[in-house]
């Protein structure tokens, strides 16, 4: 009810928290990168307990991954910050996973360094672009980011014989789309750069 002398205000409050809600499940899954790390070297790095922790923690970040997006469209609240913190958080999960991984001697250093160098251009670029305005990930992107934590959450199961094949299979198809959309990020930022360049 609106009272006298003071300005009128919507009843937005419930969009301004889920947006809220949406950032702080973006800061959880930050929060769990170092919490999945310990899960992940606990002993040898090889006991099959640990690593279905490790894997369950890694599966929580992903579905806080899914949850934030989904909130922050839902109620139109995507943000500027939303849009450029969440990547950022993806890449810290994703990236602490692969060197884990590599450590351990479970995946090949190869592999890590062409995710990792991919992702680190790809958010220098993003923060290089920002005063021009944030560029979304694009379809390809959000598949890429799916295909990783797919391939990434198997990796860290303690699998073999016909399912660590099939793990290895989606791995092939990650780097793929990695260095994919990573060309594509940067033709799509050197286009925009140029249409929004004075005297162009």
């Amino acid at each position: 009810m609106a009272v006298p002398g003071q300005p009128h205000t919507d009843p937005v409050v419930p969009r301004a928290r889920v947006a809220n809600i949406a950032n702080v499940l973006t800061g959880i899954r930050m929060a769990l990168v170092p919490v999945f790390l310990v899960a992940l070297f606990v002993g040898d790095g090889h006991e099959t307990f640990w690593r279905l922790t490790a894997f369950t923690i890694f599966l929580v970040a992903v579905i806080t991954d899914r949850l934030d997006g989904a909130l922050a469209r839902s109620y139109g609240m995507v943000t500027e910050f939303g849009t450029l913190a969440d990547p950022i958080a993806d890449k810290m999960l994703i990236g602490s996973a692969l060197v884990g991984l590599s450590i351990l001697g479970d995946l090949p250093w190869w592999v890590t360094v062409v995710i990792l160098v991919r992702e680190v251009a790809v958010t220098v670029l993003r923060l290089v672009v920002l005063r021009r305005g944030v560029i979304p990930a694009s379809r390809g992107g959000k598949l890429k980011t799916l295909v990783q934590a797919v391939a990434i959450g198997l990796f860290v199961m303690p699998l073999s014989g016909a399912w660590l094949t099939g793990a290895w299979v989606i791995m092939a198809a990650a780097v793929v789309l990695t260095v994919l959309t990573g060309v594509d990020y940067f033709v799509s930022a050197v286009r925009d750069w140029r249409r929004q360049s004075p005297g162009r």
